[in-house]
């Protein structure tokens, strides 16, 4: 089942307000986003993004990255997902499981045989292998050298980073390309911009020219670009940032503990935690207009993003002590 966060038009239609009333804690999303210049330049907007621009992005992501991968910039890491089951026939994919849902369905849709295994012992053999790292809903990290062992032992491995950004020990990306390795980068969830829609495929040289022929010729827009090549050389703030999450989640934990909450796991990003039953909690924090994610394979769990200004903490407060 495709079900994601994010869907706030739907807890609207149930439990009333308007869109400015909630505070939406469904997706990973940062909700303290990188401050966007006022007057982008008027040629992001009215020409064409051209070559030497979107060079410029590629190069800055690079360098954000820390590899001298071949890098292609597409609109979202979920455009990279939809593209990467067309690259080749299909045959055997393997996805390290549960994890997010897209990666199975794109796969499907485009005529592979999906396994969803439990173990990353059982990835080896596929065709294709996903690992998402870290994991989203709850956070698990495989180590980078238990990654690149794997690489050598499927036909692709594809690694989605997106939720790396607060996380850069556990990437991969110097290393893609290695062993026909691809990996993606979300840059909207970090950066707190997912309206942009702007993402990364990192890999080898002729991996990412095929991406490059299947998107087309403009394959993010003039904003994203202009957006996104400041956001990425913007390294103060990304330091920055690191911190502040990781005391936000710390913060999101002590209060999920004084509810009663169960830490299972999560990034600096969003927290999973373990609840009596995740639908009646859901349900009482969305009639303080606070919006959380559940998941349709467990009645137990519940997923948070992180609040970012004081009045949306205040917020949860208020909606957690209501319970």
């Amino acid at each position: 089942m495709r079900d994601h966060g994010g869907n706030l038009d739907g807890a609207i239609a149930r439990f009333g307000g308007h869109a400015g009333d909630w505070v939406d804690l469904s997706t990973g999303i940062n909700r303290r986003p990188w401050p966007v210049p006022e007057g982008l330049p008027a040629e992001a907007w009215r020409a064409l993004p051209t070559r030497t621009a979107l060079r410029r992005l590629s190069d800055a992501a690079r360098a954000a990255y820390g590899t001298g991968a071949a890098v292609l910039p597409v609109a979202g890491a979920q455009a990279a997902i939809q593209l990467i089951p067309r690259m080749t026939r299909p045959g055997l994919a393997r996805v390290l499981s549960p994890t997010y849902n897209e990666h199975a369905a794109a796969l499907a849709a485009a005529g592979w045989r999906v396994e969803e295994v439990t173990a990353s012992d059982d990835l080896p053999g596929a065709d294709l292998a996903v690992i998402v790292n870290p994991n989203n809903p709850d956070g698990r990290v495989l180590p980078p050298r238990q990654i690149l062992q794997l690489a050598g032992r499927v036909g692709r491995l594809v690694v989605d980073e997106s939720f790396a950004d607060p996380h850069p020990a556990c990437s991969v990306a110097a290393r893609a390309g290695e062993a026909g390795m691809l990996v993606l980068r979300s840059f909207g969830k970090f950066y707190g911009l997912a309206g942009l829609r702007l993402g990364f495929a990192l890999g080898a040289e002729h991996d990412i020219a095929r991406l490059a022929d299947m998107a087309g010729p403009w394959p993010v827009s003039g904003p994203a670009i202009a957006v996104g090549s400041a956001a990425l050389a913007d390294r103060d703030w990304a330091e920055r940032m690191r911190r502040t999450l990781a005391e936000d989640a710390a913060r999101l934990d002590d209060l999920a503990a004084g509810a009663g909450w169960h830490l299972v796991g999560g990034t600096s990003l969003f927290r999973l935690y373990r609840v009596p039953d995740a639908g009646a909690t859901q349900q009482r924090l969305a009639r303080g207009h606070v919006w959380s994610r559940i998941f349709p394979w467990s009645d137990d769990l519940i997923r948070l993003g992180l609040p970012g200004p004081e009045h949306e903490w205040q917020r949860l407060v208020a909606a957690m002590n209501a319970m």
